[in-house]
């Protein structure tokens, strides 16, 4: 059950520099992903009824090595929203990257696309990392495909009429595919 990974990003970077060294972190963490015990502590958790929660614990030790802080506070206290927080966050020069982790409610939440919104209106953010499971399980044994359907859903915010204050999503595909 190999890691997902792809970007979509805006055809022109606001900052090039920015967006190679974003780049580089992404794939830190494909590669931290994709150690074998972490991709078994994974699959062990990831069935039907886990939590992002269970999935964030997991992810947290790689994700601050990395650099990111865990649920940063006051990146939305300018916005009547002030309590909100990313799960992970980190400072890339004049920006930095929201991480999020998601599990059940993936698509069927819009969880997604709260993910994007929060990065559009987050003035210390430009890049969205966003893990999400390959399949989701459902308890009698069909499922849905988060992954799949999170890139094509995003994908239309990074069409150069649909642009938002993103310069790029990394999506991170984590389960059975």
């Amino acid at each position: 059950m190999p890691i997902e990974h792809h970007v979509l990003k805006k055809l022109n970077q606001r900052d090039v520099n920015v967006f190679i060294e974003v780049s580089s972190i992404a794939e830190d963490f494909a590669q931290f992903l994709r150690t074998p015990a972490i991709e078994n502590a994974i699959s062990d958790v990831h069935k039907h009824g886990a939590t992002s929660t269970q999935i964030q614990a997991i992810v947290c030790q790689g994700a601050e090595k990395l650099g990111f802080a865990t649920e940063k506070k006051n990146l939305f206290k300018q916005y009547p929203v002030p309590a909100l927080r990313p799960d992970f966050y980190m400072q890339v020069g004049t920006t930095g990257i929201l991480l999020e982790v998601e599990r059940g409610k993936t698509t069927a939440n819009n969880m997604d696309l709260l993910d994007l919104w929060k990065c559009h209106i987050c003035e210390h953010a430009d890049f969205l990392f966003l893990l999400v499971p390959n399949k989701r399980h459902a308890q009698k044994g069909n499922g849905t495909r988060p992954y799949a359907q999170v890139k094509k859903r995003l994908s239309t915010f990074f069409e150069s009429q649909n642009h938002v204050n993103v310069e790029a999503a990394f999506l991170f595909g984590y389960g059975e595919a």
